[in-house]
C-alpha cells in the first residue's frame, strides 16, 4: 500500500512540476513592452553609426528579463525593404526565433519562409543590445515589420564557453 501511495505522489509531483515548467516557459516571465514612440524600431546605418529610428505604427512587443533573446515585436511601416536597404545594414539572420503561441502577431515559421523567399528582408537593428546579442528587424514587402534578438558571434562564443578573443567588446558586469 505504501508503494502505491508513493507512486501516486511521485506521479502527481511530476505532473505539477511539468505543468509549472510549461507555464513558466510559455507565459510566466513574459511582459508586454511599453512602447516609446519613435524609439522602438531602430536600424543600423550602412556607415556603422548609431542606430536610427524608422517610421512605424501598430507596435506590439513582449520581452522577458530571464533571457536576452526572448524579445519579439510586431509593427507596420510605410517604408519598403528596398528603400531601407539603400541606407541600413542587412542581416544574414533568416531564421527568427519562435514566439509564444499567444503572441499571435509573430509567426516565426511564416516570417522565416518570407525571408528565405525574398518577400521579407532582415536588417541589423542594434548591435550588442545586451552583451553578445543583436536585435534583428525584418520588413515584408507589404509593410509588416518584426523584431527579435539573436546571439552574435561574441554571444555564441561567450555562452558556449569558448574564449571570445579581442574582436568582442568588453563585458560589463
Amino acid at each position: 500500500m505504501i508503494g502505491k501511495i508513493l507512486a501516486v505522489f511521485l506521479g502527481l509531483s511530476a505532473l505539477i512540476a511539468g505543468g509549472a515548467m510549461y507555464y513558466l516557459q510559455v507565459y510566466g516571465f513574459y511582459e508586454e513592452v511599453a512602447g516609446t514612440p519613435g524609439q522602438d524600431v531602430l536600424l543600423m546605418p550602412l556607415d556603422g553609426s548609431a542606430p536610427q529610428p524608422i517610421a512605424y505604427d501598430s507596435f506590439q512587443a513582449i520581452d522577458a528579463g530571464s533571457s536576452p533573446i526572448r524579445y519579439r515585436a510586431c509593427f507596420k511601416t510605410d517604408l519598403t525593404p528596398d528603400e531601407l536597404a539603400q541606407v541600413f545594414t542587412l542581416s544574414d539572420h533568416l531564421d527568427p526565433r519562435n514566439a509564444p503561441g499567444w503572441f499571435d502577431c509573430f509567426d516565426a515559421a511564416a516570417l522565416g519562409a518570407d525571408l528565405k523567399s525574398g518577400k521579407a528582408t532582415a536588417f541589423l537593428g542594434q548591435k550588442n543590445i545586451h552583451y553578445g546579442v543583436d536585435r534583428i528587424v525584418a520588413i515584408t514587402q507589404d509593410g509588416r515589420g518584426y523584431a527579435w534578438q539573436e546571439l552574435n558571434n561574441c554571444g555564441e562564443k561567450a555562452y558556449d564557453g569558448t574564449v571570445v578573443g579581442e574582436d568582442c567588446p568588453p563585458r560589463e558586469n
